[in-house]
């Protein structure tokens, strides 16, 4: 009976004192649960998910949660418990960028990595986070069918195909007297042209057209010129900070590249950008939120070391991955050369004429 009654006390213990906690991470296509040790800094997380994910080019990605009306990432140096993370079993984190390359192409080595991309890039223009013109909806939209169903097959593609997917942003269909069945002929010719392109390539090549668009990889903050009023925006991306108009998110007034900034330095709520030509102006301005302000700094100064080290020579690791991707490339291009070898249109030809800048998509 002791011994009975000794097990039930330890079981007690052990259930006011969790060695482990639980943890639900949402990737842009899937979702996972982990079992934390307590002691896990955030790194120990982070890691695994990258490990679990089959993921080399962990620089551009971090973990986000929810934290009252704003959003935070994890840090990875603290212990996960230690930070402001909700307080739910399991606690969930979003893995996304965080960062955005200057250049999709030369520097996003890793297919899984230019596919994490390609989904969190199309999701933020089809809920609007990034303002896209009609005709290059449709030219992207062209793209992601491409890779999601493969070269188009007028026998096996038939009209209604797409009428699950959702592919334009809301605002583009409202701005048209438009059918469903009128858009899906819109998408599909586009579709048609680019038969021959792999999914890989089909992601790359919406990648580098989302790229030229204003909001593209701009985290966006309000703030304000000084205490009492002029209301502004502020922009974080990989080529700088830039000030905007609070109701025009598309052309910044003033923009401080990072080659241009001497420090940014951050105190009581107030900001101050140094610019290396000490004959410009110093830039002042406040935002009033602590958390916001810690993300400010910190989306700061990832994109400077970023900026940086892109101007520095590939670490070897860099190297190693660039040079297999590119076997990797090679492979397959053979691979589907010889799958196309019995196709009737020749495989340059239709390369060439898929290529077509967005410009030439008029929806008239």
């Amino acid at each position: 009976r002791s011994g009975a009654a000794s097990k039930m006390s330890i079981l007690g213990l052990k259930k006011k004192q969790p060695k482990t906690f639980k943890v639900k991470v949402i990737t842009m296509d899937a979702e996972m649960e982990f079992s934390c040790e307590v002691k896990w800094k955030g790194k120990d997380l982070f890691d695994l998910v990258c490990r679990t994910v089959g993921l080399r080019e962990t620089w551009f990605f971090g973990l986000r949660y929810t934290v009252k009306d704003t959003y935070a990432w994890l840090k990875t140096e603290k212990r996960v418990l230690d930070q402001e993370v909700p307080k739910d079993s399991p606690i969930t984190f979003h893995f996304l960028a965080k960062f955005f390359p200057e250049k999709v192409e030369e520097e996003l080595v890793q297919e899984i990595t230019q596919h994490l991309f390609f989904l969190q890039v199309k999701k933020q223009i089809l809920d609007e986070e990034i303002f896209c013109s009609p005709e290059a909806s449709v030219l992207l939209a062209s793209y992601a069918v491409q890779a999601k169903y493969g070269d188009y097959e007028p026998n096996f593609h038939k009209p209604g195909f797409l009428a699950q997917d959702e592919l334009l942003p809301k605002r583009v269909l409202m701005q048209y007297q438009m059918t469903a069945d009128m858009w899906e002929e819109k998408i599909t010719a586009w579709y048609a042209e680019h038969r021959g392109i792999a999914r890989d390539e089909a992601e790359m090549d919406y990648l580098k057209i989302a790229q030229d668009l204003d909001m593209y990889g701009v985290s966006y903050f309000a703030i304000t010129q000084n205490k009492r009023d002029t209301d502004l925006l502020l922009g974080v991306d990989a080529q700088g900070l830039h000030i905007y108009s609070p109701n025009s998110k598309l052309n910044p007034n003033k923009s401080f590249p990072w080659s241009g900034i001497r420090n940014i330095s951050y105190s009581e709520k107030e900001f101050t950008i140094k610019p290396l030509d000490k004959k410009k102006d110093v830039f002042k301005f406040y935002s009033s939120q602590l958390r916001v302000n810690k993300l400010i700094l910190q989306l700061c100064i990832g994109n400077h070391d970023l900026f940086m080290r892109r101007r520095k020579v590939d670490s070897i690791e860099v190297q190693q991955m660039k040079s297999q991707a590119k076997e990797e490339k090679a492979r397959k291009k053979v691979r589907s050369q010889h799958i196309h070898r019995h196709s009737t249109t020749p495989l340059s030809n239709v390369a060439t004429s898929s290529r077509r800048n967005g410009r030439d998509c008029r929806l008239s």
